[in-house]
């Protein structure tokens, strides 16, 4: 009997130095990633499972100090790159009860916060620390600067590259992020629009960082003053045969399909992919305000209006999604602001083998920018604002004309006594190529 209790002792001691072993156990971190916002720089851990953490700041010299417990850190925090960010070096230490120091030498003041993030795809747990910026010191707004400018206003085009940072969107069958894709699509959109007269875009995302959807709309309407709202994404479905463009528009009266339902969900999804901190997601509770002001505005039949010119120009570059000549509507949490006409546009399908090779080609990321500046252009050019420059030319020219089935660049020269070279430019057409149904300005008469 004894040698039995002796047995049973022994195996209990060693199922109390097993579960304390367990209990102790740290889990190994082997990826960090750092990522430079305008306003803030962001480090993520990612981690097996959650962790405590506590955060601290010294001073005389300003340092900040991140204890995490039972982790052990296997990744080279020497790799990141420190340039363009508060952090002049990272130094590390493992301290008694299992617990990892990471110091954070700074050479400006910061405000620091840290966040445990739950699983969601594609990352597992993460804890993110946020290293805010001092507050900027004032600058003049887009708004303010086109306010300043003497005569006719160019209208404001804010272009909005989706996902970033944290969130990288749809991957592709060979890894390609849509947040990659449609920053190279954005900055190509922003160069032409730039050299367009009468429009002056400007970036919403011009690395690779998030921005909070409300923060998006706040930025593009309050400090830009923009006029149109784009966002640019590309899509995404469990069936690799999935194809085509699309644009959407907010809905007040629910989805259009169920497609648009999933893509809203998915694109309403991105603060929680990229982990935006609680203080910085939008108020969703003033949602039936913002769809009644849009209907008292017409900014939701405008920015269907403007879906309708885009998609049209889409049409004539690449294949729709299910051939769809319209614009569809859902409850897309980037489109909620009265203030501006607002459309989102999906480029194509990443989880498409072919269209993953279309749009990594520089060749046809050119062929949707002008897609979508031509649309742009055709409806400023259908409903210029008072004041702007479109409104200008409008007064100016006034002269427009349809394309009738049958007609031709050269006989509609003729017709209105100018020439197609002339024609061509004012309407950014390549060759001579026009469609029945499309509306060509008119320029004063001259040789080429």
């Amino acid at each position: 009997m004894r040698a039995l209790l002796r047995r049973l002792s022994g195996l209990w001691a060693f199922l109390l130095l097993v579960t304390a072993d367990v209990a102790i156990a740290s889990q190994v971190v082997d990826s960090v990633r750092m990522h430079r916002a305008p306003d803030h720089t962001r480090l993520v851990f990612d981690l097996k499972g959650p962790v405590e953490h506590e955060l601290s700041r010294l001073r005389d010299p300003d340092r900040i100090v991140l204890d995490v417990r039972d982790i052990d850190l296997a990744y080279d925090l020497a790799q990141l790159d420190l340039a363009a960010t508060p952090v002049s070096g990272i130094r590390t230490g493992k301290h008694e009860d299992n617990r990892t120091r990471v110091v954070f030498d700074l050479k400006e003041k910061v405000r620091p916060r840290t966040n445990m993030l739950q699983p969601v795809e594609p990352h597992g747990w993460r804890l993110v620390l946020d290293l805010m910026d001092s507050e900027p010191e004032p600058v003049k707004s887009m708004e303010q600067l086109v306010e300043a400018q003497e005569g006719p206003q160019p209208m404001i085009v804010a272009i909005d590259p989706g996902h970033g940072g944290e969130d990288p969107g749809a991957i592709g069958p060979s890894g390609v992020y849509e947040k990659d894709v449609v920053l190279q699509i954005a900055r190509r959109l922003y160069r032409m629009m730039d050299e367009r007269q009468g429009m002056q875009p400007v970036m919403l995302r011009e690395g690779d960082y998030y921005i909070p959807l409300a923060e998006r709309r706040q930025m593009a309407a309050e400090k830009h003053g923009a006029d149109v709202f784009i966002s640019i994404h590309a899509d995404a479905f469990t069936d690799p045969r999935a194809r085509g463009a699309s644009v959407f528009a907010l809905s007040n009266q629910g989805a259009t399909s169920a497609r648009a339902r999933y893509l809203a969900r998915i694109s309403n999804e991105s603060d929680r992919v990229a982990g935006v901190h609680e203080s910085e997601r939008g108020n969703a509770n003033g949602l039936m305000d913002v769809l009644a002001d849009m209907t008292m505005s017409g900014s939701m039949t405008h920015s269907i209006f403007l879906g309708e010119q885009v998609l049209e120009e889409l049409g004539g570059i690449t294949r729709l999604h299910g051939n769809r000549k319209r614009v569809e509507q859902a409850g897309f949490a980037v489109l909620q602001e009265p203030s501006m006409v607002s459309i989102l546009v999906e480029s194509g399908f990443l989880s498409n083998r072919q269209e993953e090779r279309k749009l990594t080609d520089p060749n046809h990321q050119e062929k949707v920018a002008r897609s979508i500046l031509r649309g742009v252009d055709r409806y400023f050019r259908h409903h210029p604002a008072p004041g702007s420059w479109y409104a200008a030319q409008r007064a100016r020219n006034g002269r427009e004309h349809r394309v009738a089935s049958g007609e031709t660049l050269s006989a509609i020269a003729q017709r209105y006594s100018v020439s197609t070279g002339a024609l061509r430019r004012v309407n950014d057409i390549q060759g001579d190529t026009i469609r029945a149904g499309q509306t060509l300005r008119i320029p004063e008469g001259g040789a080429d």
